[in-house]
């Protein structure tokens, strides 16, 4: 399946034809903020990565990726500032990795932000949860890829204060926003005792109660495995930076093969993609 989306210079027709394929963020985002979320229609790849696939390192065919890559940046009318993400907290410039990516040297990372205007910060998922962030007057924009080493180990607190650092006063008590997106679901997100102790021994006591209540008890009781809400955890992260505008977060890429690429089911698959940018 190909796509037959328009390659247009009118942002709200290709924003409008965007979201009969893919899912554009429903956040109150400042009118000068452009977000999309990509699902598995409208590319040419074939295959367990039929089509949309965005990732190279999925087994692919490269030149497919490389024609939906394309494809991305006609429909969008930007640039995306990809990164080699490696399941951590680091945050880099998004002009910085884009650079880098141009260079053939992607930079090693787990979100971008930036303040320019027509540049994507952009990440790829497969279950893990995408974090598009931006400020209520759209000075700055941010995107996180949040799998649970990541949300553990900072990286939503590291993006936000990278996107505060961008602001026209850096590091102000500015308002920040939130989108969630599509991630493996609570009622799938099968994890091990480590899991839950990891996060449990990253919570401030005032986030305790609610960490405990984001991990459920699954299976038998002696592996000591839970069904892990990455969301409710994401929350928790993003409150402790003062972010409470969270919107999104109701969807499970393991329930809907049909929309989603799904790694934790299907193991051979694709990577979709969330990004998002200013417009002058």
């Amino acid at each position: 399946m190909t796509s037959s989306l328009p390659e247009s210079n009118d942002l709200n027709a290709v924003q409008n034809a965007i979201a009969a394929y893919w899912i554009v963020p429903d956040w109150p985002a400042p009118a000068n903020v452009r977000a999309v979320f990509t699902t598995r229609a409208g590319g040419v790849s074939q295959g367990p990565q039929a089509t949309f696939n965005l990732g190279y390192k999925a087994d692919d065919d490269p030149e497919a990726v490389r024609i939906n890559r394309s494809l991305l940046a006609a429909r969008t009318g930007v640039p995306s500032a990809w990164v080699a993400q490696v399941h951590g907290p680091r945050v880099v410039d998004a002009q910085e990795a884009l650079d880098a990516v141009n260079a053939g040297d992607p930079l090693q990372a787990d979100a971008s932000a930036t303040n320019a205007v027509g540049l994507a910060s952009t990440i790829m998922v497969a279950d893990c949860l995408p974090v598009l962030l931006c400020d209520a007057q759209g000075h700055a924009v941010a995107a996180a890829h949040a799998g649970w080493r990541g949300l553990c180990a900072g990286v939503i607190e590291q993006t936000v204060q990278a996107l505060r650092a961008r602001l026209p006063e850096p590091g102000s008590a500015a308002t920040v926003i939130a989108w969630l997106g599509p991630c493996i679901g609570p009622t799938a997100f099968e994890v091990g005792p480590e899991v839950r102790e990891a996060f449990l021994s990253a919570a401030t006591p005032d986030e305790r109660e609610a960490t405990q209540a984001a991990f459920v008890a699954h299976g038998d009781p002696a592996l000591g495995k839970s069904l892990a809400d990455l969301c409710a955890l994401a929350r928790l992260r993003l409150a402790r930076e003062g972010v409470t505008q969270v919107s999104g977060g109701q969807w499970c890429t393991v329930s809907d093969p049909a929309r989603f690429y799904s790694y934790r089911r299907d193991r051979t698959t694709g990577r979709m993609a969330a990004l998002v940018w200013r417009v002058a």
